[in-house]
C-alpha cells in the first residue's frame, strides 16, 4: 500500500489568516478545487468562516511538526498494509483541523461516522483525511494514533466494503482503535457487561438513528434528534474495542481475508 503524507496545515492556516469573510471563502474553494470541477484538496470538512481560536491551534500544531509525526504513522501503516488487498493502491493522507468547539459548520459525530464508514469519496480520488478537532489537545501520540486510526477506517472500507449493520460497523470500528493502539476501552468491565446486553438485540439494525445512539450513546443521541436506548458516551466503540481483542484475528488479517459471512456494499 502507497501511502504518503499531503501537507495540508499551511494551506489552512494562509486560509484562516485572512479576515472572515467571502474573500477567506472564495479563496477556500479556490484552494479546494484548484480551479477545477472536483476536489484538489481534501478540505471539505474544514470550516471556512472558523473563528479566531483555529489559527492558534495550528500555529500550535506546525510548531510541534504534526504532519511529521502523521508522515511517520503513514509510513508504520504502509509497511503493515504492504500484503492486504488492494496493496497496489496509492492514497494521500492530510491532517484536517475540523471545528466542533464554535462553528455551525460541522456536527461531529455525523462527520466522524462518514469518515469512517463511508470515506468513498475521498477514496476514489486518492485522499484519506485525518480529524484534528478544535475541542481537544493534540500531543504527539494522539495524532500518531489518530492518524492510524483514520488509515485503517478507510482501508478497511476498500477492502471489505461499506458497513451496512450495527455489527459490522462495530467490527470495524474495533480493529481499527486495535490497528491504532488504544490503550483500553473507555468503559469499566461493569458498563462493557451492561453495553454489550443493551447492544445486542441492535446488532443487525442498519437505521441510523440506531446505530448513532448505540456508537456514540445518550447524550449524542439527543442532540442529533435521535432516541436514546440508555448507553454511556461512545459505549459502542468501547464494546467494539473489547470485542477485537477477543477475536482470534489482527487488525491485517481482517484486511487480508474479510469474514466471508458478513456482506457488504460496494
Amino acid at each position: 500500500m502507497d501511502l504518503t503524507l499531503i501537507p495540508l496545515l499551511q494551506v489552512q492556516h494562509e486560509l484562516y489568516e485572512i479576515p472572515r469573510g467571502m474573500e477567506r471563502f472564495n479563496k477556500y474553494i479556490a484552494a479546494m478545487t484548484g480551479g477545477t470541477d472536483d476536489i484538489a484538496l481534501p478540505l471539505v470538512s474544514m470550516n471556512p468562516m472558523g473563528k479566531e481560536h483555529i489559527l492558534p491551534m495550528l500555529d500550535t500544531l506546525i510548531g510541534m511538526g504534526a504532519e511529521e509525526i502523521a508522515a511517520t504513522a503513514i509510513a508504520a501503516a504502509a509497511r503493515r498494509f504492504r500484503h492486504v488487498t488492494h496493496s497496489e493502491r496509492r492514497f494521500q493522507v492530510g491532517l484536517v483541523v475540523v471545528d466542533d468547539a464554535k462553528g455551525g459548520w460541522t456536527n461531529r459525530y455525523f462527520t466522524e461516522m462518514g469518515a469512517y464508514f463511508a470515506p468513498q469519496s475521498y477514496l476514489k480520488r486518492g485522499f484519506i483525511t485525518v480529524s484534528l478537532w478544535t475541542s481537544e489537545l493534540w500531543p504527539e501520540p494522539r495524532i500518531y494514533q489518530q492518524t492510524l486510526t483514520y488509515i485503517y477506517h478507510s482501508i478497511y472500507v476498500l477492502c471489505c466494503g461499506q458497513p451496512q449493520s450495527l455489527r459490522q460497523m462495530m467490527v470495524q470500528a474495533g480493529l481499527a482503535e486495535e490497528f491504532a493502539g488504544t490503550a483500553s476501552a473507555s468503559l469499566d468491565p461493569a458498563d462493557l457487561a451492561y453495553t454489550r446486553e443493551v447492544i445486542q438485540p441492535y446488532l443487525d439494525a442498519t437505521d441510523q438513528p440506531t446505530t448513532f445512539a448505540c456508537l456514540y450513546g445518550d447524550a449524542a443521541a439527543k442532540s442529533a434528534g435521535y432516541p436514546p436506548i440508555g448507553l454511556s458516551a461512545g459505549a459502542g466503540y468501547a464494546l467494539a474495542l473489547d470485542d477485537a481483542r477477543r477475536r482470534a484475528v489482527t487488525p491485517e488479517g481482517a484486511l487480508c481475508t474479510p469474514p466471508g459471512s458478513e456482506k457488504r456494499g460496494a
